[in-house]
């Protein structure tokens, strides 16, 4: 049999969108970005939106994620993302418009622009990606830091008098009442990428609804930050990373 007769489009398990560019990503081997941006590939392509989405692209880990989807995008100032999504989503309505942020600049510098953009409930997607660590940077301690975490800023680990306690932001933002849609999920297995990639396809629905503003944290692994193997990266996320940030939705309305 000739493996032209095998490899037929009902045969494939899996064949690759074209929102997903060629071009080689920059990410550290085991780093959770390159799964989150292939989900999100994959929705833009199965809801037919690809001429109709625009990102917004942070600064950190992930400032050049315009170079691996194929689709329209504006480059934000650190932690302004929401504020640049806000304009973006109210001159062009008809357009599905998204932010793609990390801890350090959701959470730390870009506090005020996410929580107000979500309280008045602006019509975008945003995505948050939450390693709790600066992975970019040198491996900081992030707002998001767990208690007695080493980083390169809290180098015998987090403690409650010097540093306060993690921020739970996706919390926070679930009892604003601009949100229609928050929710945590992770993409450390198969089956958790498959629950994630369904909330960020919610989200996008509800975009295209005019629900108001969905919020996807995903709880990442980073192993350069955390000094492990992708496999021990892993382990260590679902053992500690998941106790303190529970998965699962936090509010559907």
């Amino acid at each position: 049999m000739d493996v032209k007769d095998i490899i037929k489009p009902e045969n494939k398990v899996y064949s690759k969108t074209s929102v997903l560019t060629d071009n080689v990503m920059h990410y550290c081997p085991g780093c959770s970005h390159g799964t989150v941006h292939k989900l999100i590939a994959e929705v833009i392509d199965e809801m037919g939106i690809q001429d109709k989405t625009i990102g917004i692209s942070p600064v950190g880990c992930s400032v050049f994620a315009y170079n691996y989807l194929d689709i329209d995008w504006q480059q934000a100032a650190h932690g302004r993302a929401p504020a640049l999504a806000t304009a973006t989503a109210r001159l062009f309505p008809d357009k599905y418009v998204f932010t793609y942020q990390g801890d350090g600049d959701l959470a730390s510098i870009g506090t005020a622009e996410i929580m107000h953009a979500c309280n008045r409930g602006e019509n975008i997607v945003v995505i948050f990606i939450n390693n709790a660590i600066y992975g970019m940077t040198g491996g900081q301690m992030a707002p998001t830091t767990l208690m007695g975490m080493k980083t390169a800023t809290s180098p015998y680990g987090r403690c409650e008098e010097l540093h306060g306690k993690p921020l739970k932001i996706t919390e926070l933002i679930s009892q604003l009442e601009g949100t229609c849609y928050v929710t945590r999920q992770s993409v450390q297995s198969a089956a958790a990428a498959r629950k994630t990639k369904r909330a960020i396809r919610k989200a996008f629905e509800n975009c295209s609804q005019k629900k108001g503003t969905s919020f996807v944290e995903v709880v990442s692994a980073c192993n350069s930050g955390w000094k492990l193997s992708p496999v021990k990266a892993n382990e260590w996320m679902v053992e500690n990373m998941f106790p303190n940030y529970p998965l699962g939705d936090l509010k559907d309305r």
